[in-house]
Order: C-alpha cells, then structure tokens, then sequence
C-alpha cells in the first residue's frame, strides 16, 4: 500500500535537516556549525523541560523553599506544634520539682523552718489540744497495715508503781533484742536488730522535741508524749521529721541504720523515759 504523499512530506519536512552556522563579523569565516531538523530540536526541548522539571522538584523536596507552597506547611507545621507543646509542658514539670528540691535543699542547708517549734514546758497542753493530722494514703496504708499485724502485742499492762494504766505502745522496729535494758551498766534501753533501712514508727502520739546527729548516738529523734512519757530512738541511717512535727502512733519517723561511735551494726537503741527517769521498754512492748 502506497503512503500518502501529503504524510511523506510531514514526515520529510520535519526530519529535514538545516544547518545552523556561525560566522567570525571580520573575516566571514564559520567558525562553528550543527545541522538540526525540526524533530531533533523538539526532542531537545522536551528534554530540557523534564530536566528543569526535575531539578525544580528536588530543590522544592531538600530545601525549606517547600515551606513557601500553599498548603504544604500545614500538616508539618501542626506537627512540629504539638511536640514543643508537649515538650514545653514536660520541662515545665521538670523545671517546678527540680525548683521546690533545690528550696528545700536551701533551707535544710540555712536551717531555716516554716513549722514553729513549741516550748518544751508547753508540750502537754499543745498535745492535748492539737487537731486531728491529715494522713497520707501511703502512712494510713502502712499504719493499718501494722495495726493488723501487732494487734495481739502491741502492750503489756503497766506494772512499774505510779505508771498510767492501759497504755499502749507500738513496737517501734521490727527486729530482735541484743540488749536489754540495765540500770546498774547504764544502759538506758534496749538494742533491737533490725534490717537495714527497716522503717522505724513512733510508740505513741507526740511531737518531735529534737532530730540531730551525737557523734556516739548518730542520728536521733526524741519524741515527748502525753502523760509525762519520752521516747528515744538512736543510731537512724536518716531522720524523716524535724523538731516541731507532731506525730501519729505507728507514723514512721525514721530509718533503721548503722551510724554513731558505739553502734556495731545495724539496730536501733530505743529507750523510754517517764518523768525524766528510765524504765524498762520491755514491761510495756512484746518485740
């Protein structure tokens, strides 16, 4: 079947070759030329155009030119919002419990309080008059907790002459007696072993009337209580109230521990005084 003659000569007119020459203005002479047809020159238009389009597209992708073009910011940008956000919020967090431990560091360092410590001659009135303390979830938990284990000897009956009746003492550590108490040795109350950090809980309700370090005794905490009773809790590894707190029964004041000259490992020295002279812890707690 013979072509038609009009698409030969489409065909032959856009394959047909011209020459493009340059010529030097002085001397007339080509000084360079390319012979290009009509298809050739399209091609090269085309690929110059998806080159472009390619190059074009790939700087947009890697650099922040992306961010001008409507409607591709917002997505990224909503993003990138709500992880400083959250990350602001977290820092803020951080920033307040890291404040409030350094100010409380600083007042422990100048000795500075806001709890007002009482008169020692006014502690009786003070404990008899002070309101119920709110307890924590975790110190109630941890009191019925003792409770339910120590309800069956918590106490003795007092038996010592001119002692209060119907007493009862809370077993201030949970551990086993070295050392009893003895008068003629000077040994004002009784050692009881104990695990290290084990809590150590007030015998009774009262308000802390000294926390301290004694180079022999190591850390201390004296608690004076109702009806003319003191109790002293020797050799702590740390102390967690401060002179002036007012105490519940079975609220732990302190950890169990090893410091102090005379102290040979870890116990606790728990002594009992009424009206400024000692008695036996013994006669009125089961350890």
């Amino acid at each position: 079947m013979k072509k038609n003659p009009k698409q030969l000569s489409f065909w032959k007119k856009i394959r047909f070759k011209y020459k493009l020459s340059f010529l030097n203005e002085n001397t007339l002479e080509e000084s360079f030329s390319f012979r290009l047809s009509r298809l050739s020159f399209f091609w090269v238009i085309l690929g110059f155009a998806v080159l472009l389009i390619v190059l074009t597209s790939v700087i947009i992708i890697n650099t922040p030119i992306r961010n001008y073009l409507p409607g591709y910011l917002d997505s990224e940008v909503r993003k990138v919002i709500v992880e400083n956000a959250l990350r602001m919020d977290s820092l803020e967090q951080a920033l307040a419990t890291q404040t409030n431990y350094l100010n409380n560091i600083s007042d422990i360092l100048q000795g500075t309080s806001s709890v007002a410590v009482p008169q020692i001659d006014s502690i009786t009135q003070k404990t008899t008059t002070t309101p119920n303390l709110e307890k924590s979830k975790v110190t109630a938990s941890f009191v019925k907790a003792y409770e339910e284990e120590e309800k069956y000897n918590l106490n003795k009956t007092a038996s010592a002459q001119g002692l209060p009746d119907n007493l009862i003492f809370y077993r201030p550590v949970k551990g086993i007696v070295s050392d009893h108490f003895d008068l003629r040795q000077k040994h004002y109350g009784v050692d009881i072993a104990a695990n290290p950090k084990e809590s150590v809980i007030a015998t009774m309700n009262g308000t802390v009337i000294f926390t301290g370090f004694d180079a022999n005794a190591g850390y201390v905490v004296h608690i004076q209580h109702p009806n003319g009773f003191v109790s002293i809790y020797k050799h702590n590894a740390l102390l967690m109230k401060n002179q002036g707190d007012d105490i519940k029964a079975g609220e732990a004041i302190a950890l169990a521990g090893n410091t102090g000259a005379l102290s040979s490992g870890t116990h606790l020295h728990f002594e009992l005084w009424f009206k400024g002279n000692p008695i036996d812890p013994e006669e009125f707690i089961v350890f």
